[in-house]
């Protein structure tokens, strides 16, 4: 992908190229920046004679009273007409009519209008042919995000809404339903099944009757989507604090059994977890909701099934694991814990995504834990503080090297963080005294 200056060669890689696809990627704007940007775009190209609206996302949420940040166009100009009219383009998909234009400092999407072909790999269309309005419409998946707007137009304050496909009803109904025949959308893309579900949850809306009994037809063949798109439509579920509600749409349609390989109940822990919590965060929410984690043994087989099934990246596996073997140890083992391992156990990196997994469950018991690790913390000691010594330290008094030397560190780091030794002399002393009740120095 390479932005152009129409004034200059496109030669790939330059810096001028790179600095303006960095810009793209990496900046950050507001709504009504980004919205000017559209705006000024839509009007250069009716400037120019051709027919340009607000189009898919950013009109859908505006009609439903949620903030848009992103606004794409889409208009009768072909791509190469529109990287004519704007001065800095990226064609990063003109064979299905996609440019991408930098205006204002934003960078706005523009499609030319389309009908697509057969989705053969149940992905793409096959091919596309440009078109108008109308057909453009009824090739998108549901009808609230079928609607067109046109900004320049002075009916209402935000623009006169272009519908072909019935979606303003559904929007004053807050219902989600497919553009034609349910069936046949799901077809094109059985990761449509996922978007049905997301929307849902997402905008309050209810899925259209006929439009959720197609999802239940097809939610078997849900199982030959890519696991990295599942993965990333289930990423985007769960960053929204909708996220128990997506759980429950999952599980009432079907389609939990095929993405986890089992069917589970609903999870309403996970519209109680505070803050902003990570995608690993969630996933080990939802895990132990659904029953699927009674001990630490079953966590790394249940972990690895849903690192294939959801594409997950290595540090989200291990968060994953980690925070359920935490939460399970805080929930199952905290009272009984001495100082030392309480305060191991607070100084895991996951620790606090674990409490916020355990207070979604018992809130009572993670302020509990939150004030005991306070007390902790505040003790002279520390939670995590540098060891006294290390196993350069063992060496250096004449041990030899082994499997004993962990479990005498280990045993003196705990006597540090209890406050029984203080200084380094006294830490070596003790670990001197522990080598030999384990056995000669020759064999440590």
């Amino acid at each position: 992908m390479n932005f152009r200056m129409r004034s200059e060669s496109a030669t790939p890689g330059t810096g001028l190229q790179y600095t303006l696809l960095v810009a793209a990627v990496m900046q950050k704007w507001t709504s009504g920046e980004a919205r000017a940007a559209g705006v000024a775009i839509v009007r250069t190209l009716r400037d120019a004679g051709h027919a340009a609206y607000f189009a898919g996302g950013c009109v859908r949420d505006e009609l439903l009273g949620f903030e848009p940040f992103d606004f794409d166009v889409a208009t009768d100009a072909a791509p190469d007409r529109i990287q004519e009219l704007f001065r800095r383009t990226a064609a990063v998909g003109a064979s299905f009519g996609v440019v991408l234009v930098r205006e204002r400092g934003v960078t706005v999407e523009v499609a030319t209008f389309r009908a697509d072909g057969p989705y053969s790999d149940r992905r793409r269309p096959d091919h596309v042919e440009f078109s108008d309005a109308a057909h453009d419409a009824q090739r998108r998946d549901f009808t609230i995000n079928a609607l067109f707007l046109d900004p320049l137009a002075p009916s209402g304050s935000r623009g006169r809404v272009i519908d072909h496909v019935g979606g303003m009803a559904d929007i004053d109904a807050r219902l989600l339903r497919a553009v034609g025949e349910a069936d046949l959308r799901l077809a094109e893309d059985h990761l449509r099944a996922l978007r049905a579900v997301r929307f849902a949850a997402r905008y309050g809306l209810t899925i259209e009757p006929g439009t959720a009994d197609a999802i239940r037809r097809h939610a078997g063949r849900l199982a030959g989507v890519s696991r990295e798109r599942i993965g990333d439509e289930l990423r985007r579920m769960m960053a929204h604090q909708t996220r128990a509600i997506a759980a429950t749409l999952l599980a009432d349609l079907g389609l939990d059994a095929v993405v986890f390989g089992s069917a589970g109940p609903p999870a309403p822990s996970l519209s109680r977890l505070a803050g902003t919590p990570s995608f690993a965060c969630c996933l080990a929410c939802w895990a132990l909701e659904r029953g699927a984690i009674r001990s630490a043994a079953q966590i790394p087989g249940l972990v690895g099934g849903w690192r294939r099934s959801l594409c997950l990246s290595n540090d989200e596996r291990a968060g994953m694991r980690d925070i359920m073997a935490s939460t399970l140890e805080v929930e199952q083992a905290w009272e009984a814990l001495a100082p030392a391992p309480r305060k191991r156990l607070a100084a895991r990196e996951w620790f606090e995504e674990t409490l916020a997994v355990v207070g979604a469950r018992d809130a009572a018991r993670a302020e509990g834990v939150r004030q005991a690790v306070r007390a902790l913390a505040s003790d002279g000691i520390g939670l995590a503080p540098a060891p006294l010594i290390s196993g350069d330290d063992l060496a250096g008094a004449g041990l030899q090297p082994g499997p004993a030397f962990a479990r005498v560190l280990a045993a003196v780091y705990d006597a540090q963080l209890e406050g029984r030794v203080a200084t380094r002399a006294a830490a070596l002393a003790l670990a001197l005294r522990l080598a030999r009740e384990l056995g000669s120095p020759e064999s440590v």
